[in-house]
């Protein structure tokens, strides 16, 4: 993810968590109003009302608003090499982008490179990076790439893209953003 979005993300998460603490806190002033017959908090009402417009305005912005470029490049490692299209018209690169620390893990992207059209690459894939990682050109339209972990039969996000017509994100985001819907016909998610 680039700095502007990290920061996004941070200032979701605290006034996520400000809105939390003053729901509560508003909570009981209601119950305090009913049981001393005080007046309603309407003030602490407004206060909660404008943090959870505000984070769901964040939420909103993350998922209509997502692009590809949001991928941490920044401690990107290049993956397990590339593959070119039979005639040489794509060359598949993966790429994987760790997360968390130590506990974290590692994500799995590939960027398609048309050859023949200056300066255009597209990200067809996004996800969980598993043990067993491969791609390979079935034919000069279509990708096949294998990312799936044996001893977990659940963990397979294997598929296969027709270039330039589907992608696939695995929580989704791709498929959900209107900035990105011109650039598929099909977007798949786990």
């Amino acid at each position: 993810m680039n700095g502007g979005i990290k920061v996004l993300i941070l200032y979701g998460i605290l006034i996520s968590f400000i809105t939390v603490i003053l729901f509560l806190i508003l909570f009981a002033m209601i119950i305090i109003s009913f049981i001393k017959k005080k007046p309603f908090p309407k003030k602490m009402m407004i206060a909660t009302l404008i943090g959870v417009i505000l984070v769901s305005s964040i939420y909103i912005y993350e998922t209509s608003f997502f692009t590809f470029s949001e991928i941490d490049r920044e401690f990107m490692q290049k993956g397990p090499g590339s593959v070119t299209s039979p005639t040489e018209k794509y060359t598949a690169n993966a790429y994987y982008e760790l997360y968390g620390g130590a506990a974290g893990g590692v994500n799995v992207w590939v960027e398609i490179t048309y050859n023949h059209e200056k300066n255009k690459v597209q990200t067809v894939y996004y996800s969980d990076a598993k043990n067993n990682f491969s791609m390979e050109w079935l034919d000069e339209e279509t990708l096949y790439i294998q990312n799936d972990d044996p001893e977990y039969p659940n963990s397979n996000r294997s598929i296969e893209l027709k270039i330039g017509k589907e992608i696939y994100h695995e929580n989704g985001l791709a498929c959900k953003s209107l900035l990105m819907k011109d650039e598929y016909e099909t977007c798949y998610q786990n």
